[in-house]
């Protein structure tokens, strides 16, 4: 049964028109489970009723007109419950509505199973039968394991049909929800970028010029030859053994009439070249996984590989003519940091990422960036939104493909009052930042993901609170050398002479790779990284606090922070690398300095005095990792500063990856657990006389800035952007009003209560255009 839900699932994928889709996917299953009527009907939100869309078994006069509202009939009933219903005479049950246009008279056992997208109800899947009787367990479970498998590509077909609609009737507007990554607004046209070739991913479309067509897919079938080719002869040098006989499988299948027919078959047909190898390789996965025996089951990843790689040379042709307009919207199915370097100059005006959260660091450079950004937006064939007008909304994570005019007109709108804000907060960032009741907090910089633009003091930072140093070292093929990392931390530290500038050892692992230090693990963000690699690499350690010194000479204002700590051990370790570098480093310049005044009588207290010039900078560690809120006391005998990074403290304190768009609902920073930690750190802190800083997300969002204020932290870090917007909100509210916000946070239970009372409070203060596009 395995083989026919993976059949019926693909086959459902391969359908241009979800009608037709509908109607092969209720057909299929009514023949795999040998019923007499199977029927799906879809969820209308707007008109709160299931529309029967496909029926193999009902009148078929009732499609598409047939409704059922979301309270009625035992339809309605599996819809509301959320779960299968399984009824031996379903004319007999109290709910059952009868419907005489679908002809159904004849028919009474019932099993009803919804299809749920994301905690949606898409729609209903129905199987029917003469014959009075309770399905079987083992039917029912086959009904709800092929639901939901098809919710997935049930959402991305509706989609697919909204948009291709939108397309026929160009003044329809398509809305798309996915989650608010950045916030702000873009309005302008839609740029595709696919780095990676996935035949999954790929639209069904098709063409009027099928000699093109062809001339693609031959060029894109010679050119996998040829790499297929060059890639055998160069791994022959080094392999003897059968392993290369893959290649010859490859070569093999692109020379057989038969694969390379059908596809061109197909583009006679009317297909576009990607669309033709999308539906020839698919179906001979379909077959090859029908197949039981293990090894033939098997060439079906081989095919999947074999399109993926004619599909990539397909979109090399197509990449080569690519031209950026002035202004566009980044699209991609994984939007990466090196996405946004390479085109934050180029027009760039907003990004939508497929895949990622609010918290991925492709979000987090989108809001340092101040680029609007939405998130796991769900859609799978992306190609039809290439070159489309769009409206990204970031505050929302709302997507308006082809917006009207109406809807352009408000959007500027609120464009407008966006800027009339930014004009009004920049009015106060050379002021300090505190209190109207005299209550002072520092905000710094969080800094390190673009090139000198987040260095700058004049929107009224005291400092960085946070230098990632590990970009520096993933844009390029090896590790920088000690000279080159002195170099690059001294123009940081000059950048603010006056102010404490912190840096923050090496922290890769987890999402951030290093492209000549790879690290392959089942569960990256529980493995190798922060403190644990560089400790485990004291070669790679003392290069970096030594270049961190050198940089620091004269200036005086490093402080050095050591990430992802989860016990007294790893800090024991890395003061006594730092020392033994500081000691070494002084002891050079001290020689160095003597070599140079040879001759001077004095020359040893000279160079002693200019020795005393190489400060031992002030250690802290990032309080990310739960094991040590419950070791303060321990930790505040070796470091000098705490400093909270809030997005992996609350991911590892909820057991959400923030990465991950299927639970990013989950993940959230104004958690009452992650509230109360932080406070609890706060005054543990104030109690053990230790500075505390909080360098996360949190400290951007004007209601955890108040928070954070209210529970005592000294230093609030944050990018640019946000520097004189949580500055304005802190001068304009008493420290007794946040106290008092704080207290009843702290009684709340629920997310949800956190937000609404947060929200009801900025706006009762007169902030709430601070929360929200406009004021």
């Amino acid at each position: 049964m395995l083989s026919t839900l993976r059949r019926i699932v693909l086959e459902f994928g391969q359908e241009d028109e979800l009608q037709q889709a509908l109607q092969r996917m209720v057909s299929q299953v009514k023949r795999a489970m040998q019923t007499d009527c199977c029927s799906i009907y879809l969820a209308d939100y707007h008109y709160q009723h299931f529309l029967l869309m496909a029926s193999d078994g009902l009148a078929k006069d009732s499609l598409g007109q047939t409704c059922i509202g979301f309270s009625e009939g035992l339809v309605g009933l599996v819809g509301q419950r959320e779960e299968p219903l399984n009824i031996a005479n379903a004319q007999e049950h109290h709910d059952y509505i009868h419907a005489p246009e679908v002809q159904e008279d004849d028919l009474n056992a019932f099993l009803g199973t919804p299809i749920i997208h994301q905690r949606k109800v898409l729609g209903i899947l129905t199987i029917q039968q003469k014959q009075a009787r309770h399905f079987s367990e083992n039917e029912e479970a086959f009904l709800v394991t092929l639901s939901a498998q098809l919710a997935s590509a049930i959402a991305n077909a509706e989609v697919k049909q909204l948009l291709s609609s939108q397309q026929e009737t160009s003044n329809r507007v398509t809305q798309l929800q996915g989650i608010a990554g950045a916030p702000g607004i873009a309005m302008s046209s839609i740029v595709l970028c696919q780095p990676q070739a996935d035949i999954s991913t790929v639209a069904l479309k098709k063409s009027a010029d099928t000699v093109k067509q062809h001339q693609r897919i031959e060029l894109a079938i010679e050119k996998t030859r040829k790499d297929f080719q060059q890639l055998s002869d160069k791994l022959s040098l080094f392999i003897k053994d059968d392993s290369l006989a893959i290649f010859d499988v490859y070569l093999q299948l692109l020379a057989q009439t038969g694969l390379v027919q059908e596809i061109k078959e197909k583009i006679t047909l009317g297909w576009r070249a990607g669309s033709a190898l999308k539906l020839v390789v698919e179906h001979y996965i379909v077959q090859f996984e029908a197949i039981e025996d293990s090894y033939l089951k098997e060439r079906a990843s081989d095919i999947r590989d074999l399109g993926n790689r004619v599909l990539l040379n397909l979109r090399q042709q197509e990449q080569e003519t690519l031209h950026l307009p002035d202004n566009f919207i980044l699209l991609a199915q994984d939007v990466t940091a090196s996405m946004l370097a390479e085109y934050q100059h180029k027009g760039l005006q907003g990004i939508i990422s497929l895949s990622g959260s609010n918290n991925s660091h492709a979000a987090i450079l989108a809001r340092s960036l101040n680029i609007p950004a939405i998130m796991g937006v769900n859609l799978v064939a992306i190609e039809q939104l290439h070159q489309q007008f769009a409206i990204i909304d970031g505050y929302s994570g709302e997507l308006y493909i082809h917006p009207d005019e109406v809807l352009r007109r408000e959007y500027q709108h609120l464009l407008n009052q966006e800027q009339a804000l930014t004009e009004k907060v920049m009015q106060v960032a050379n002021k300090p930042c505190i209190t109207p009741d005299g209550r002072a907090v520092e905000l710094q910089l969080n800094a390190g993901l673009s090139e000198g633009v987040e260095h700058s003091s004049k929107l009224g930072a005291l400092g960085i609170g946070l230098y990632r140093t590990e970009i520096p070292f993933m844009n390029r093929s090896c590790f920088p050398s000690e000279h080159e990392q002195t170099k690059l931390y001294k123009d940081v530290l000059s950048a603010f002479p006056k102010h404490a500038v912190t840096m923050r050892t090496l922290d890769v692992g987890g999402d951030k790779s290093l492209p000549y230090f790879p690290i392959q693990e089942d569960n990256p963000f529980l493995g190798w990284r922060g403190i644990r690699i560089t400790l485990d690499h004291p070669e790679i350690f003392l290069v970096q606090v030594r270049a961190m010194m050198r940089a620091n000479q004269r200036l005086g204002n490093l402080e050095i922070m050591l990430p992802m700590v989860s016990s007294v051990e790893e800090v024991d370790e890395a003061i006594r690398l730092i020392n033994q570098a500081y000691f070494e480093l002084k002891a050079e310049l001290k020689a160095d300095i003597l070599e140079q005044l040879i001759a001077d009588e004095k020359a040893e207290l000279k160079a002693e005095k200019i020795a005393q010039q190489l400060v031992r900078p002030k250690i802290g560690i990032m309080l990310e990792v739960p094991s040590v809120i419950f070791q303060l006391e321990d930790l505040a005998k070796r470091v000098d500063f705490f400093s909270v990074g809030s997005n992996d403290l609350t991911q590892y304190l909820l057991a959400v990856d923030r990465n991950n768009s299927q639970v990013s609902n989950l993940y959230d920073a104004f958690h009452p657990a992650v509230l109360r930690a932080l406070n609890n750190i706060a005054q543990e802190s104030a109690r053990l006389l230790v500075p505390i800083s909080l360098c996360g997300e949190l400290a951007s969002a004007p209601s955890g800035a108040l928070l954070l204020l209210a529970m005592g932290f000294d230093k609030l870090s944050m990018n640019a952007h946000n520097v004189p917007r949580i500055k304005w909100i802190i001068r304009h509210v008493q420290f007794s009003q946040a106290q008092a916000i704080l207290a009843h946070v702290l009684t709340l239970s629920t997310v949800k209560q956190v937000h609404d009372y947060l929200n009801e409070q900025l706006e009762q203060l007169g902030l709430g255009g601070f929360i929200r596009a406009g004021f």
